[in-house]
């Protein structure tokens, strides 16, 4: 039985009429007609309803899975260091060696960032639907294969382990440039940023959900099976149901994605594609008028006069560069200096913790009690901070607007980051820890209400439908290049020049994703057609001397 809130693809609720829409919209049929396709026109007038949420449902448990199966492993790593690199008789517990711990946490992002290309490219090509239910199967198969990482020594585990965590990125990858198109194409352009916001915060849930899995299995594995600090009994501090722990938090990524799959693939392929790039009218107004519950004209004669036009150029052309290039340009840089910062402080707050005292030592804690403590502390930053960063950018994106939103995240991650850097000493103090903590949640917030997720938003609007994907994809792709960067770099800049280095670095790398925010266009409340100029009148009925002109150019 389909949940009423999901049943809109198949029996849409009716609504107010199109003529009704058009004119809360404030456009009359006739005017639009001029500019734009009735059935693109009839999306971005729509009254927000039903089937609105259904798509931000249904993408929305895709990015729940990706931020879930990302993260979670940042949980368990110092937990795999003492069940498999153990050395006897040491004063401290095993921890992964540091090649090891890259590998383990980087792996993921080498996957994801091959994703994104892969599929931003494929959903151009295939069309978004097609493509969509393959990344969530990918997900779900190698969640559950993360987890059944088997081998008769360490080294054979963790090669599995990482193999399996690369194809499971490769899958998350393809969900950024998938879900973030067929959002932005789905909704209407009055609260189109909070809609494509929406899906993308999440990944605030998915976070805080494997915080929350990670506390509830570790302390009824403690409570089973309690066990004393490693100082007390080394031996002891770390029994083999441990090894269970790592492998439950790991698989249970699979079953949100696997929730999902059944409505993912009943959803039709976006008007926008469609229309624009299949050249199928018909189809687009007859796959809309369902949706809407409205009649949609499908005008396949004005889609064969936009075929025949100037708008038709490719991504690797004079002319995309002329119009996108440094739109492109702005949207890579900033996602790409975005997560450089945002990833390292991710993947590595338990150092941190660690390094002010605030989570003890790891020889005064058992194995359980390990992974307890920092996933408490990892659960009480998501929920204090980065929940409701995304949900605040949600409320505001569709009023503030992008550029102010984006400008103003990446300013404060510079104050906060040197506000912890430079008097670094006076923050581990005992006296000082919770003022740290709660400065270092700030920098998180304003990641989150602010670049985090514009730099998401914005590439899925300025592009031509025929290269909407593919462009977020190669944006999301330099964003998770600056992840690489951090999950690597993080972890030998932090042992090579100390932590406090480290975050003046990540202050002055905010700095710049600041001044690169300059190139991003503002998308509040235009069109998509507006924004790519695809669809504009004016240039149907360029002269020839202006043709010959952007030839030349």
């Amino acid at each position: 039985m389909v949940p009423p809130q999901l049943s809109s693809w198949r029996n849409p609720i009716r609504f107010q009429s199109f003529q009704e829409n058009t004119v809360e919209g404030g456009f009359s049929g006739s005017d639009m007609a001029k500019e734009q396709l009735q059935v693109l026109n009839a999306l971005d007038v729509a009254k927000t309803q039903w089937y609105h949420f259904t798509a931000i449902v249904i993408a929305g448990m895709g990015f729940f899975t990706d931020a879930y199966d990302l993260f979670c492993i940042s949980l368990v790593t110092k937990l795999l260091g003492r069940l498999y690199y153990q050395e006897p008789g040491s004063t401290d517990p095993g921890k992964l060696p540091s090649n090891v711990s890259v590998a383990v946490n980087g792996v993921a992002f080498c996957g994801t960032l091959s994703g994104q290309l892969f599929f931003g490219w494929l959903g151009d090509k295939m069309g978004r639907k097609r493509a969509y239910g393959m990344t969530l199967m990918l997900m779900v198969i190698c969640s559950v294969a993360s987890g059944l990482s088997f081998g008769t020594d360490p080294k054979s585990v963790m090669a599995t382990l990482c193999f399996f965590r690369f194809w499971l990125g490769f899958g998350i990858g393809g969900d950024y440039p998938l879900s973030a198109t067929i959002m932005s194409e789905y909704a209407n352009k009055k609260t189109r940023g909070a809609f494509i916001a929406a899906v993308f915060a999440m990944q605030g849930f998915g976070i805080l959900a494997g915080g929350m899995v990670a506390i509830i299995v570790s302390a009824a594995f403690k409570t089973k099976f309690p066990a004393p600090a490693y100082v007390v009994n080394p031996a002891a501090s770390i029994g083999p149901e441990a090894d269970y722990v790592w492998r439950i938090i790991v698989m249970f990524g699979a079953l949100p994605a696997l929730l999902t799959y059944y409505w993912r693939m009943r959803m039709p392929e976006t008007a926008r594609y469609t229309a624009l790039v299949a050249k199928n009218a018909t189809q687009a107004a007859a796959d809309m008028s369902k949706v809407l519950n409205v009649e949609v004209t499908a005008e396949q004669e004005r889609v064969d006069e936009l075929a025949k036009g100037d708008n038709n150029f490719g991504l690797f052309t004079k002319q995309f560069l002329k119009r996108h290039g440094l739109h492109l340009l702005g949207t890579t840089s900033t996602w790409f200096l975005l997560d450089i910062a945002f990833y390292s402080q991710n993947l590595f707050q338990k150092d941190i913790f660690s390094a002010i005292g605030w989570i003890p030592k790891a020889k005064e804690m058992s194995a359980l009690e390990e992974v307890f403590k920092i996933a408490r502390a990892q659960t009480l930053i998501a929920l204090c901070s980065t929940v409701p960063g995304y949900w605040f950018t949600v409320a505001l994106i569709d009023k503030m607007g992008r550029f102010a939103i984006q400008l103003m995240g990446f300013f404060f991650m510079t104050v906060f980051m040197f506000a912890l850097a430079i008097p670094y000493h006076h923050w581990t103090l005992s006296a000082h820890r919770i003022g740290f903590v709660v400065i270092y949640s700030l920098t998180f917030f304003f990641a989150n209400f602010g670049p985090n997720t514009t730099t998401f938003v914005v590439p899925a609007e300025i592009f031509p439908a025929r290269l909407r994907s593919t462009c977020h994809g190669i944006s999301a792709a330099s964003g998770k290049a600056g992840a690489i960067v951090g999950a690597f770099g993080f972890q030998y800049s932090e042992q090579g020049i100390g932590v406090r280095n480290t975050l003046i670095i990540l202050g002055v790398i905010n700095f710049l994703g600041m001044m690169f925010t300059f190139l991003v266009p503002e998308s509040k409340g235009k069109s998509l057609e507006d924004l790519s100029g695809e669809t504009d009148a004016e240039n149907g009925r360029e002269s020839a001397e202006a043709r010959q002109e952007n030839g030349r150019h």
